[in-house]
């Protein structure tokens, strides 16, 4: 038997994400607690611990009162649960846009908080001067471009966007824009297919699509709706399983065995 020691694993890095561009697709999904992340990092790049989890894990509405403790809780128990994975921690809505300054108090936060190797805001163009600022200062930032759902209030709703062509320049200035600042990587959601194709072309850095295109240099996608755990997962979903039938039909069997003094057994107990 062998006893050479075995070369340590070593978390994929920001240059690594951005060097991809152009390469092989970028795999990411999301992720909020130790043991899906252990998952997880066999298989992802990048996984995000994503405000969605507001929704998805605390029954929120939108991702809007997802507060920053909440976050750094989640992102934390993440960063535990993985070795290999590149890390990236959402800010929450109400911790970034007052100013770069702001930005950069809760951003160090999080990253010293939870140890996770980047962080995400949502905004295009208006967002430049806070990416830049963040990113000379050792902060990497993930963009998050098109459909953002903590404007969801202003937006009216979860809107596909891009449907009219004359509004596609201000998307691709918003990428051109996050680029310039620094931003290593940008999120693509829900945006008509050929728009985020013509953004992936058109921009230097990795996009990472959800619900956008083919195309893009990467894909994500909220664990939970992969997995077939939420009820109503959103069109640009592909359910790869069925756990919240199987989850069902285990809790069914567990409640009739309860009720029918079927368990525990003499397996269970002990003498």
């Amino acid at each position: 038997m062998s006893t050479e020691p075995q070369a340590p694993v070593r978390r994929i890095t920001v240059p690594q994400i951005r060097a991809r561009k152009g390469g092989d697709p970028i795999v990411s999904l999301t992720s909020y607690h130790a043991h899906t992340a252990a998952i997880v990092d066999r298989h992802a790049e990048i996984i995000l611990v994503g405000d969605s989890l507001g929704m998805v894990m605390h029954g929120m509405e939108t991702t809007v009162g997802v507060p920053l403790e909440l976050m750094v809780m989640h992102g934390r128990a993440v960063v535990r649960g993985t070795r290999r994975a590149l890390v990236v921690v959402d800010m929450p809505f109400g911790t970034y846009e007052e100013s770069p300054n702001m930005a950069f108090r809760h951003a160090a936060h999080i990253m010293k908080e939870t140890g996770c190797g980047a962080v995400k805001l949502e905004g295009g163009a208006r967002m430049g001067e806070t990416i830049r600022f963040l990113t000379e200062r050792g902060i990497p930032v993930m963009a998050h471009i098109g459909l953002t759902p903590q404007s969801s209030h202003v937006m009216g709703g979860f809107k596909t966007q891009g449907r009219q062509e004359d509004t596609w320049p201000l998307h691709e200035n918003d990428a051109k824009i996050v680029a310039e600042a620094g931003a290593f990587s940008v999120v693509l959601e829900g945006m008509v297919e050929p728009l985020a194709a013509r953004i992936t072309a058109q921009c230097p850095i990795p996009t990472i699509g959800i619900g956008a295109s083919p195309a893009c240099d990467g894909q994500i996608l909220v664990l939970e709706d992969m997995l077939g755990l939420s009820p109503r997962p959103p069109k640009f979903v592909k359910v790869y399983g069925r756990l919240g039938d199987q989850i069902e039909e285990a809790v069914r069997s567990y409640a009739e065995d309860v009720r029918a003094r079927a368990f525990p057994t003499e397996d269970q107990v002990y003498r």
